[in-house]
This record gives C-alpha cells, structure tokens and sequence, in this order.
C-alpha cells in the first residue's frame, strides 16, 4: 500500500512554472515506477511522465518533453515534477500514481494514487 499526497499546484501565468510534490507513505516507495498523469476527455487519465525506481530512467509525453523534468528522492519517499514553460493548455489537476510495472504510461497499470493538485494556467 502506497498512500501519495501532491502539492505544489497553483496559479501561474503563461511561460511561468511550478514544481509539484508527491509525498509518499510506505517502505516501499523506492520500488515502484512513479507517473504523473492529468485528465483527459477520451482516455480518462493523459500521461505526463514517469520515472523508474531508481530514478535513472525518465520518459515523458511529446507535449511536455523540454518543458517537464520529473525527478525524485527515495531518501525524503518524494515525486516530483518541475513544471517550465507553462501553457494555458497545461492547467489541470496533476495525479501521481505509482506502478509495479517498469515501463507503463497506461494509467490502467497504476495501482495507487494521490488526490492531486490543481494547476492553472493564466494566458
């Protein structure tokens, strides 16, 4: 059981940034691949990025490749994602969700997840 609590979501203007958290519960954080997920209309959750347990693996959505870094701390049990270059297109509420599987961007493979953090976007 992993229980996550995100934060870090606010207003910001177009090309400005936030840095989201996601603090975790559980000895077992470190093994999970964590994501970051938003909603979207047809597939229910869009994904962001994730990042692999040990955190040398990262992979992102095209829209948010040079503009998102997701990173994280299993010492501090903490996700983050460092969010540039916002766009209005951007503003959503933010999920993180973690994963035993290595390599998965389907939210349908995500076991836990946090009750997000809210994200808008000025233009």
């Amino acid at each position: 059981q992993v229980d996550m609590v995100e934060s870090g979501g606010g207003l910001v203007q177009a090309g400005g940034s936030l840095r989201l958290s996601c603090a975790a519960s559980g000895r077992t954080f470190s093994s999970y691949t964590m994501g970051w997920f938003r909603p979207a209309p047809v597939q229910s959750r869009e994904f962001v990025a994730r990042i692999s347990w040990s955190g040398s693996e990262t992979y992102y959505a095209d829209s948010m490749k040079g503009r998102f870094t997701i990173s994280r701390d299993n010492a501090k049990n903490t996700v983050y994602l460092q969010m540039n270059s916002l766009k209005p297109e951007d503003t959503a509420v933010y999920y993180c969700a973690a994963s035993q599987f290595l390599r998965t961007e389907w939210w349908g493979q995500y076991h836990y997840w946090g009750q997000g953090t809210q994200v808008t976007v000025s233009s």
